[in-house]
């Protein structure tokens, strides 16, 4: 049944002979030819990130249609916890689906609900009444965030299993939906007046980006540098398929009950026994003294004899296995996962901490603070422009990830505590509501900057690094693992920014119309003569005064 080459292979005793660590150690990897695979895996990042960002970005839209409501964080922590508990789906199911079928499940279910949303929620918005359609605008959200995530991990695992530069492009292709998403935004708004016109071309751009992602991932699939490397790291999980089963003597009645069908022959009362077919061609021997692999019979030359684990494995493998057998395996798989994730866990925990605090001040402030920030200036674009800018640095911090720097668990860690003083800043920009302590729209887009540069950075170095500490085997689990600790951060930061809204106050309908005259605030946003005719003449309306043409905004832009 096996040959002693292949039993020398595949067994116990080899396990540590880093001349067998998977198919392919002996030869050149296969190469990227034109960085193709890298820049499809830049689109890959982009794809699955592209739907809550079409959500999130066309933020103008639902605060237009939800008036003094907190959709944009209502949209955030219901993709954050749904998110959250499909991490913990998906490290399930790692072993159980496979990592493809997982990968187009979240494109088609993205697809389908962009769709959805697109046609039902903005081009026909009074098909449900108004709190109907804010309900079903959350579930749109929440499949959206199920579909993405399940994507998302199983990315990670995906290429932790690649050369680390290719973690790399899959983060900076997250990166890269933002900026895509906002450009979208910005460009459909200043070419359109009209708010739902523009909002559903959005929209459609989304859904035709998407589905680009979907077909780029089929191609670069069934590429040769993909296969290798896939095949590289699953080689010791096909190991342990044909590891030894060895019974004990006292094990001997349960060896028949396996090998169901068979006759009881003679049994041998030192190890193991004999089990014969009706024909009694085939015989066991101790395994103390059969040689590795199959051997005549001493006593009839005839019928070869093999180890009791060959015909185990043998059994097994046909599909005829005991209720005791496929016991025994679910427990030693689930034994198994444990045990790996365990030492896992012990080898990365700082990458694991690092990334989970980089995400949770992010999400305490991206994006329902920011979008509390109110300039007379901008008005409805200010929530707009500040994400664009977080989106922006953000790519730049992912770019910068890639530059070579031997980058230490103790610096990333302090790095990610570190960003934590810009919380209290930004909650500065935007409150008190009615006299922010930093106003204008300097402080706060430098703040946004600053944000979104050093999430570039220690939202994708400790993704990047912590595969290589591992295993080959364990690189998939690694990148789950990481995925996981990327949603506590995010939903942690998430929750906590209702708490830091309830501190800002309730929300003003019409921010610039409660602007306290002495104000800083006023007083920067007006030129002196300005100044000057209001505190002569209070009756003028504000909103005359901060008002900006529409030709005004596109000469900015």
């Amino acid at each position: 049944m096996m040959s002693g080459e292949s039993y020398g292979r595949f067994g116990l005793e080899d396990d540590d002979d880093d001349e067998h660590d998977g198919p392919g150690r002996h030869m050149s990897p296969p190469e990227d030819p034109w960085n193709l695979i890298y820049l499809a895996l830049v689109l890959a990042g982009a794809g699955f990130l592209l739907p809550y960002n079409s959500f999130t970005i066309a933020v103008d839209y639902f605060q237009e249609r939800y008036p003094g409501t907190t959709i944009v964080f209502d949209i955030s922590i219901v993709y954050i916890f749904v998110a959250f508990g499909a991490v913990l789906v998906n490290n399930l199911l790692v072993e159980l689906v496979p990592l493809n079928i997982r990968i187009i499940f979240g494109y088609v279910v993205s697809l389908s609900m962009l769709i959805f949303v697109s046609f039902f929620e903005i081009w026909w918005p009074n098909a449900f009444m108004a709190s109907i359609s804010y309900k079903i605008t959350l579930i749109s959200v929440s499949v959206v965030a199920f579909g993405c995530t399940v994507q998302q991990s199983s990315f990670y695992g995906y290429t932790s299993m690649l050369p680390k530069r290719y973690t790399q492009a899959v983060m900076t292709g997250e990166s890269t939906a933002g900026l895509i998403i906002s450009g979208n935004r910005i460009v459909t708004k200043l070419l359109l007046d009209d708010q739902r016109t523009n909002t559903m071309i959005f929209f459609v751009i989304s859904i035709a980006f998407v589905f680009l992602c979907l077909v780029t991932h089929i191609a670069v699939q069934k590429t040769t540098f993909i296969q290798f490397y896939l095949n590289l790291c699953q080689t010791n999980e096909d190991r342990d398929d044909l590891k030894r089963i060895t019974l004990e003597p006292s094990e001997e009645a349960i060896l028949v009950d396996v090998a169901g069908g068979f006759g009881i022959g003679s049994v041998n009362s030192s190890y193991g026994g004999t089990v014969t077919p009706s024909d009694s061609t085939a015989t066991f021997q101790s395994a103390a003294t059969l040689p590795i692999s199959a051997s005549i019979d001493p006593i009839d030359s005839s019928a070869p004899s093999y180890r009791v684990e060959h015909v185990i494995m043998g059994r097994v493998r046909g599909g005829y296995t005991s209720t005791y057998t496929t016991s025994i395996r679910l427990w030693s798989a689930i034994k198994r996962g444990v045990i790996a994730r365990w030492q896992v866990g012990r080898s990365v925990w700082q990458y694991m901490l690092s990334i989970a605090l980089a995400y949770f001040v992010t999400l305490c402030l991206y994006p329902g603070i920011e979008t509390e920030v109110v300039s007379c200036r901008l008005h409805s674009w200010m929530p707009v422009v500040m994400m664009a800018t977080f989106n922006l640095f953000d790519f730049i911090g992912k770019i910068l990830a890639s530059i070579p720097y031997d980058w230490t668990r103790r610096q990333l860690v302090s790095g990610s505590i570190v960003r934590i003083v810009l919380v209290p800043f930004m909650m500065l920009c935007a409150g008190p509501r009615a006299t922010p302590f930093f106003p204008g729209e300097v402080t706060p887009l430098i703040l946004s900057a600053l944000l979104g540069l050093s999430n570039g950075v220690l939202g994708s170095v400790p993704m990047i690094l912590a595969p290589t500490k591992v295993q080959d085997e364990h690189r998939e689990l690694t990148g789950n693992i990481m995925t996981l600790s990327y949603y506590i951060g995010l939903t942690l930061g998430a929750s906590v920014a209702y708490g830091l809204d309830d501190i800002l106050g309730p929300q003003l309908l019409n921010p610039c119309n409660n602007i306290d005259p002495n104000s800083s605030l006023k007083k920067l946003m007006l030129k002196p003569t300005d100044f000057t005719e209001l505190t002569s003449t209070p009756q003028i309306p504000f909103q005359s005064l901060f008002n900006i043409s529409r030709e005004g905004m596109k000469t900015l832009f």
